[in-house]
């Protein structure tokens, strides 16, 4: 399959809406650069997941991590850790697709730039699944084990999507060893629960969230993305301490 890589610029612009909506793109030349890609198979998978049904976020999450593992991460890193080329695949071979699995696209060009053609960063909810289907599928070689691990990052997505907002932390290994240690202590509830008694930290500040700033704060004093699993679990501990009661963790450590 062939894909014309959309020109910068598509995002935002009305008359590009309109011309999706009309499905009349690709008679607009100016609207791509001189750059095409070929991929073997590109199935359909959900590309936007924000819903409060738990078990629907959880299948359309689970659907997606494993489409990426299975069809897409055969292509090269840099292909599909590049927004333009999702953009472009959406938006030409996936009109349909997108117009009846979210209709609201038709309502407004801020829901079409909202789900469609998103910043490719870690709000969006493929560049959270390429991640996800990439880091574990580098790091556990069964499938079955590959499944209960794309299930703790959707128990603790709070947590996975602060670790892959920043840099410091997008690393597989130290996603990988945060999620077993998590998993390992049984802590998932413990650490969706909102600081109480902190005005300093703001309103709906995490406790996970906040372990994980401490991480970011003494970085690059101590370099927690380079400890050894057993290593990080007693200062993850510590860490937690610093919000919530521990005593019965640490006999776990």
């Amino acid at each position: 399959m062939e894909i014309r890589i959309l020109e910068k610029g598509y995002r935002n612009n009305v008359q590009f809406y309109k011309d999706f909506l009309n499905g009349t793109i690709e008679d607009n030349d100016d609207y791509f650069s001189d750059e095409t890609v070929n991929i073997k198979q590109a199935p359909d998978f959900p590309i936007y997941i924000a819903y409060k049904n738990e078990d629907l976020r959880k299948e359309l999450f689970l659907k997606a991590f494993e489409t990426m593992e299975k069809y897409y991460l055969t292509s090269d890193r840099e292909l599909h850790l590049d927004g333009r080329f999702w953009h472009s695949l959406l938006l030409l071979k996936k009109r349909e697709f997108l117009l009846n699995e979210y209709p609201e696209i038709k309502d407004s060009i801020e829901n079409f730039n909202k789900i469609v053609v998103k910043k490719f960063d870690w709000e969006n909810y493929i560049y959270k699944s390429v991640l996800a289907a990439e880091y574990i599928s580098d790091m556990v070689a069964d499938e079955a084990e590959r499944k209960r691990y794309y299930e703790i990052i959707i128990d603790n997505l709070d947590l996975y999507n602060y670790m892959i907002k920043y840099e410091v932390f997008r690393s597989k290994q130290f996603v990988f060893n945060i999620l077993t240690i998590v998993d390992e202590l049984g802590i998932s509830s413990i650490l969706k629960k909102k600081i109480k008694g902190r005005d300093d930290l703001g309103a709906d500040t995490r406790i996970g969230r906040q372990v994980l700033f401490e991480f970011n704060k003494n970085y690059p004093v101590v370099m927690s993305p380079m400890l050894e699993k057993d290593d990080l679990k007693e200062l993850f501990v510590e860490y937690l301490g610093y919000y919530t009661s521990v005593e019965e963790l640490k006999v776990l450590v």
